[in-house]
């Protein structure tokens, strides 16, 4: 029987248990003590959200493995409103660097996405520009795809939060903590 284990990462900390730079960031180590589970895939230090941690390899690819076109969805903070093309253009693929992206699904939140902790730092506000937050579902995982595709389309990305990843939610679990799949 493999271990499943989904943590709500936080904002700064890495998505491995040791900090290979050696510049002392917090590592999962502070959060999880269990041995023998390994990040499925990974979060960019400045995103926050499920991460997923697994002792099956096989499960570990599955996630991460971006031929297998697993859904993942964001709640993502951006820069000003998006317009509807500019969600239409997230719907139908934007072209990045490293090619198309392929469609994802997208809807515009009104106010804050219900449940949502504090951010610690806050993201800055500023009075002149407004914010909007989306969710954003994609089949793919880039290297910081989410971000490159909202500055494609005009909106860079205030906040990042992964909610979703296949089945598993990150539904009633505070940032920092964790529980059995």
């Amino acid at each position: 029987m493999s271990r499943v284990i989904l943590f709500n990462k936080p904002w700064g900390v890495l998505s491995q248990f040791t900090d290979e730079g050696g510049g002392g960031r917090p590592t999962l180590a502070g959060f999880i003590k269990i041995p023998g589970v390994y990040p499925a895939g990974r979060l960019d230090r400045d995103s926050e959200g499920l991460l997923v941690l697994t002792d099956d390899g096989q499960l570990q690819a599955r996630i991460a493995d971006p031929r297998n076109k697993m859904a993942k969805t964001y709640l993502v903070q951006v820069e000003g409103v998006p317009s509807d093309a500019a969600l239409e253009a997230l719907r139908q693929g934007v072209t990045l660097k490293d090619g198309p992206t392929r469609p994802a699904g997208v809807r515009r939140i009104e106010g804050d996405p219900p449940g949502l902790w504090p951010r610690t730092p806050p993201v800055r506000f500023r009075k002149s520009v407004p914010d909007c937050w989306i969710e954003l579902t994609i089949t793919e995982g880039r290297n910081r795809q989410v971000r490159r595709m909202t500055a494609a389309v005009g909106h860079p990305t205030l906040r990042l939060i992964r909610w979703r990843i296949g089945e598993w939610t990150l539904a009633g679990l505070d940032s920092g903590a964790w529980r059995a799949a």
